[in-house]
């Protein structure tokens, strides 16, 4: 290691830039946290990703009416991935 480090070009921020997403600080109850753990530990996938496809989800149904056929596969979808 050296004795000192020159940080004089240095920027704040991630070392890595993620293209098309923006870091922001949300406060989310703790079990919902870990219920989107859990789901996204089983897939294989991050938490944040999950929650971003669950988001992202919501967005794209928003403008289509809830039938009694697509309240039974979300049904179906949220019981699988809670076994």
């Amino acid at each position: 290691m050296h004795k000192e480090y020159d940080f004089s070009k240095g920027k704040r921020g991630p070392a890595i830039e993620s293209p098309g997403k923006t870091r922001i600080t949300i406060m989310l109850d703790n079990d919902i946290i870990e219920a989107f753990r859990e789901r996204a530990e089983a897939r294989g996938i991050g938490y944040q990703t999950a929650i971003n496809e669950a988001l992202r989800a919501t967005l794209n149904d928003e403008n289509v009416p809830l039938t009694a056929g697509k309240l039974r596969e979300i049904l179906r979808q949220e019981l699988h991935h809670a076994d």
